[in-house]
């Protein structure tokens, strides 16, 4: 398994790095620390001055990377595993952020969060686009998040291809011993779901690593609303969804007025898979 953890140099992305490099340790995994810088050219600067003038402030902010991520192993009393630091020059951290994940085959992306304002703020920030738009799939880690043993996930579903999903996420949870809360939210209007049978293919398919949660609602409670308030009763430490990148289970929830409390204010990671990647 191979991570890319990106960092700005910020407090805030120290709780991403903290989280990889648990998560590396427990699942034998490669971390990549990744920092995206943007170098402007002064207009004064003659393309070959610049050439080296970004050869060289590139040198300088890997050798901060490496300090930085050092740092970071070491108020962790953690030996550092196997990992590197890189550094890609540009101008929008998201693209290429993406764009080394898909060169270099990494399995995650892994990012620090922070509150963002408004929701039409909301998909401005690296961590909103990533989720939004990322093939790779991204682990979101709230700033002020505190390391906790994982055992308990929620796996959110609009039961759309659930059993290919489940899956990916118990390829994620199950060397983590964890179990699993398939939550879906059920509105009026909505093909009925039978429980039971439901709940006998589950266990069939994964004895009682996965129990079932069904909850019906009006359409005065958004989707966001009826995921906080599972979040509240199930305490997980880890939120597991999946999105088309479309309008569908994902948008909704990010539709609502509260979704921001669940993404970027919530004390729970959350890891995104994309549903149309490979």
């Amino acid at each position: 398994m191979k991570i890319l953890v990106t960092t700005d140099f910020s407090v805030n992305s120290k709780a991403g790095m903290r989280f990889a490099i648990s998560l590396a340790a427990s699942r034998k995994a490669e971390l990549v620390f990744f920092h995206s810088s943007f170098l402007p050219k002064p207009e004064t600067m003659a393309d070959e001055h610049y050439s080296i003038y970004a050869k060289e402030e590139t040198i300088k902010i890997k050798n901060r990377l490496n300090k930085f991520v050092a740092s970071i192993y070491k108020a962790m009393n953690v030996p550092p595993g196997k990992h590197k630091c890189v550094v890609v020059e540009g101008m929008i951290p998201e693209s290429n952020i993406m764009d080394y994940a898909t060169d270099n085959f990494m399995d995650f992306i892994c990012i620090s969060t922070r509150g963002a304002g408004k929701l039409k703020k909301l998909f401005g920030t690296t961590a909103g686009n990533l989720i939004t738009k990322s093939d790779t799939p991204v682990i979101a880690i709230p700033q002020h998040y505190r390391l906790k043993t994982i055992k308990n996930v929620l796996y959110a579903s609009d039961l759309k291809n659930y059993e290919q999903e489940l899956k990916r996420v118990m390829a994620f949870v199950m060397p983590l011993n964890a179990s699993v809360e398939l939550f879906h939210l059920t509105y009026p209007g909505e093909r009925n779901v039978n429980k039971d049978i439901l709940d006998q293919k589950l266990k069939k398919q994964f004895g009682n690593k996965v129990k079932l949660h069904l909850q019906s609602t009006d359409l005065s409670n958004s989707l966001a609303d009826g995921l906080k308030n599972a979040i509240s009763i199930s305490d997980p430490e880890l939120v597991i969804m999946f999105t088309e990148q479309r309008r569908s289970f994902f948008q909704k929830l990010f539709l609502s007025s509260t979704s921001e409390e669940i993404v970027f204010q919530t004390k729970v990671p959350l890891l995104v898979y994309n549903k149309t990647a490979n």
